[in-house]
């Protein structure tokens, strides 16, 4: 960071009409989900989000801020906020845009404080435009990483909902099949049965694939 940046200092000196004129920006936002977030708990997150972004600023040179000490508090803050909104039922772009916007009230203050300072305005604005798109782009990472793990255990369970183990009688079972049959879930059916077999003892499995039209070769 060049000695000559100020915005981090000029952010903190400005933290509450920063914090005011975000929140407004936020509310008008044609992506604000008031049906999955109230409007109370995104001010909290925003005034959490922009405390700890302002500290780290201040104590930080801005360039590798995913190896940084100074930057964890904020990076731990988004990754809780991303799971959180990913869980909810946000969209990426939407999640992005918690950081993204905050963009339009940092340029406007650097833009009155420094508007008959082209080369320092420009410098200034690059910086904070360059940061706050990489923690926008960090919170993508992280909700598409949530979604992902959610999406892998629902596709577990829905491979252990249609797998199911009926005792007919004593000794007997029966596995009704219905689907694709593919490798990945054939092991799914195996360690169910196997497992099933162990717990009641039966001597006979009744394997049904008549509802079954694919079943690959392996």
């Amino acid at each position: 960071m060049s000695s000559a940046l100020q915005f981090p200092e000029l952010m903190r000196k400005n933290e509450a009409d920063l914090l005011n004129s975000w929140m407004a920006d936020q509310l008008h936002s044609i992506s604000l989900r008031r049906d999955l977030l109230k409007d109370s708990d995104l001010k909290a997150q925003s005034q959490e989000f922009l405390r700890l972004f302002v500290e780290a600023a201040n104590k930080d040179n801005l360039t590798d801020i995913n190896h940084s000490e100074v930057w964890k508090p904020v990076l731990n803050f988004l990754k809780v906020l991303s799971n959180d909104r990913a869980l909810r039922g946000f969209s990426p772009t939407e999640t992005a845009m918690f950081i993204f916007s905050l963009k339009q009230a940092v340029f406007v203050l650097v833009r009155k404080t420094f508007e008959n300072q082209p080369s320092v305005l420009v410098e200034e604005q690059w910086v904070a435009g360059h940061l706050l798109d990489k923690l926008g782009l960090f919170t993508t990472e992280v909700f598409q990483k949530t979604r992902e793990e959610v999406i892998s255990r629902q596709q577990a369970d829905m491979l252990e909902l249609s797998t199911p183990v009926v005792k007919l009688w004593d000794g007997i079972l029966a596995l009704p099949m219905i689907g694709t049959l593919d490798s990945s879930r054939t092991q799914v059916v195996m360690e169910t049965l196997l497992q099933k077999i162990v717990e009641t003892g039966s001597e006979i499995a009744i394997i049904d694939i008549t509802g079954v039209p694919t079943v690959d070769t392996l």
